[in-house]
């Protein structure tokens, strides 16, 4: 297995950060399971969950090479900060729209049809684990409203799968649930974000299989990215993966460093850190009918 470089090298590589957080400051108290997943799993200091500064954040994206973060942003609960941030700078900062009542979905499609009118949303974002109670795995039926949508507005659906750190149920998120649904919207384009461990073998089986679907490293450090991954990246699929920080749960300042120092060709590092989600996010759109 390849060994990562001792020294730390330079970023010369330019980046698109595919998932940024800039909301958990608008939060007076975060929810214990977030704290856990704070101390316990990503054992993050105290202000992880603070207020963020954007001349802070901007200096950190310039320091290391990040021309566009697409920041997280809910329909339920608007963040005031990401959608600030993207008025301010249209050029730097996207949103990811999540917070879609499943179970209710006419009037929460019908407002993501008017938020994707109205604001530069470049993907929407649902999470199986995280509502519900983690009953409903991605190819249950409940969300087949939701994938007609995005295939209707050609918006990118990003799908959390692997097992989540908190302590809620996983199996929801088991990347063999995208089987089905890739089957049957073979124009949605997908991507499974946050890695899918530990099933990422079944998670390359199924970028082999289905040309519309990607994965996001969000959420990991590079350094812990599997052989198996790379060696996809390096072979078969030097366009499928993308990288993300899900700062500020893991830094920039970190995760970045770590990128440039995994063994993959020039070539493949670039579409990693850039050209597959340029492509993939801000290729070309067809227009709302």
């Amino acid at each position: 297995m390849p060994t990562q470089a001792n020294a730390t090298p330079a970023i010369a590589t330019p980046a698109i950060d595919c998932l940024v957080n800039v909301h958990f400051g608008e939060t007076a108290q975060q929810p214990g399971w977030m704290l856990k997943v704070r101390d316990d799993y990503f054992k993050g200091p105290k202000s992880m969950f603070g207020p963020v500064d954007m001349s802070e954040l901007l200096d950190e994206m310039d320091e290391q090479g990040v021309r566009k973060a697409i920041l997280m942003d809910n329909l339920a609960t608007p963040s005031t900060t990401a959608r600030k941030f993207v008025e301010a700078e249209p050029e730097r900062f996207t949103l990811a729209m999540g917070g879609i009542n499943l179970l209710k979905p006419m009037p929460a499609l019908r407002e993501l049809t008017a938020v994707v009118r109205d604001l530069p949303v470049t993907y929407a974002v649902v999470g199986p684990s995280f509502w519900g109670d983690g009953m409903y795995p991605a190819s249950d039926a409940v969300y087949y409203p939701l994938y007609t949508k995005c295939v209707d507005l050609d918006l990118p659906l990003c799908i959390n799968t692997g097992i989540p750190g908190p302590p809620i149920p996983g199996e929801v998120q088991h990347p063999m649930h995208l089987d089905r649904v890739c089957v049957r919207f073979p124009e949605l384009r997908l991507c499974m974000i946050h890695g899918a461990d530990p099933w990422w073998d079944v998670a390359i089986r199924l970028l082999v299989k289905y040309e519309n679907l990607r994965l996001m490293t969000s959420a990991w450090s590079p350094k812990r990215l599997p052989e198996s991954l790379l060696h996809y990246m390096r072979t078969r699929g030097p366009n499928k993966i993308m990288f993300a920080s899900d700062w500020p749960v893991l830094p920039m300042r970190r995760v970045l460093p770590e990128a440039a120092a995994l063994d993959l060709p020039t070539d493949v590092l670039e579409n990693y850190l850039y050209n597959n989600a340029q492509e993939f996010f801000f290729g070309d759109r067809k227009q709302e009918q």
